[in-house]
């Protein structure tokens, strides 16, 4: 009788597993969504991906991530500082861009705000909408989760509570600390500057990357960063700013000493080669840092409406002139990892173009 029981329940489980979800036809859109309450987030897809011209893995979309995690790391576990990801960074805008962490980010504050207006949507919501699809355009990337549902900003987070490139990484740890994210984490989050270029350390230079592959979201920043020093870009070394490795690009001060310190350095450079791992990582690590200061029980999940990225079939590499030796191995507990070399002469890296397509 137990056998024949069990027997039954595996048959019905079987039959769920092989039925496929139900799914919605969207009221004006040619998108279906298994939850019907994610239907309007199709609609605010296709405009963002007009904002991200067509899906491009370009300086809008890159800027997308930037504002998401200036957004909610003012969170504390203490109290006493922001609200977390609530989207207060546009609600008190007039405010918190001016904060010169926050540099640059009004560029895509704007249009996101006016996104969310458009489509009723919360400041917080869409900022994290648009960091799940931005990082969704760039081959290799993340499908990250997204979560809808924010209620508006009730409070302003105050200045001094992002990272900034030149602080020591005692307090970059401390600071993340209490957002209540670990070392480990910190590193994951970083997988960003893969697709990141500075626009404001040295403005003469602006859309310089941070690795030689910026429009793909791959392991190359934890590569780069490692190896020997040989460039200053731009007008000198800036505030936040170390010596390069590779002409056209930037290397943070930040990046750099988090890259060596023996309590970051072996985490940094597991990822170098292993760009799975570093997804991984990195999608947990977004998943918490979308939700600061939420209640997760009052949020529906939407990651249905985030579009499938594409593939990046190009292993890690070290970039075309440097070798093996080249890389300031910092991790005791592990030899760094053999990577081919591309071929050619000594790579130059090309600066991500503006937004809107101009030199300025």
């Amino acid at each position: 009788m137990v056998f024949k029981s069990l027997a039954v329940l595996v048959a019905i489980a079987s039959v769920v597993l092989a039925t496929p979800m139900r799914r919605t036809a969207c009221p004006n859109s040619k998108h279906t969504a298994v939850n019907a309450a994610c239907c309007s987030w199709f609609d605010v897809l296709d405009d963002m991906q007009d904002l991200f011209d067509d899906g491009d893995c370009g300086e809008d979309a890159h800027s997308s991530l930037r504002i998401a995690f200036h957004d909610a790391i003012g969170f504390s576990t203490k109290g006493g500082k922001g609200g977390g990801a609530d989207g207060s960074i546009i609600a008190n805008g007039d405010l918190e861009l001016q904060f010169a962490a926050n540099n640059g980010i009004d560029d895509i504050a704007t249009p996101l705000k006016a996104l969310a207006d458009k489509h009723g949507k919360t400041y917080g919501d869409i900022i994290q909408f648009g960091a799940a699809v931005a990082v969704a355009d760039c081959p290799g990337g993340a499908r990250l989760q997204f979560l809808a549902g924010r209620p508006n900003a009730t409070l302003m987070t105050p200045d001094g509570t992002v990272p900034d490139p030149f602080d020591t990484v005692d307090a970059i740890l401390d600071r993340m600390a209490d957002a209540g994210f670990s070392s480990d984490e910190l590193i994951a989050l970083l997988s960003s500057h893969t697709i990141a270029a500075a626009d404001k350390i040295d403005v003469t230079i602006p859309g310089t990357p941070f690795d030689s592959t910026p429009g793909t979201f791959d392991t190359q920043v934890f590569i780069e960063v490692l190896l020997n020093a040989i460039h200053i870009p731009g007008a000198g070394l800036m505030e936040g700013e170390v010596k390069a490795p590779l002409v056209g690009e930037m290397r943070l001060q930040s990046d750099f000493e988090l890259s060596r310190d023996s309590r970051t350095a072996c985490t940094w450079q597991s990822f170098a080669n292993n760009p799975n791992l570093m997804r991984q990582k990195f999608s947990a690590a977004m998943a918490k840092l979308a939700v600061l200061g939420q209640n997760v029980k009052n949020l529906i999940d939407c990651s249905e409406v985030i579009p499938i990225p594409k593939a990046n079939n190009v292993p890690p590499f070290l970039p075309a002139g440097k070798h093996q030796s080249d890389i300031a191995a910092s991790c005791k507990a592990t030899p760094f990892p053999s990577l081919p070399v591309q071929p050619g002469p000594q790579q130059t890296v090309a600066p991500v173009p503006p937004a809107d397509g101009s030199d300025s």
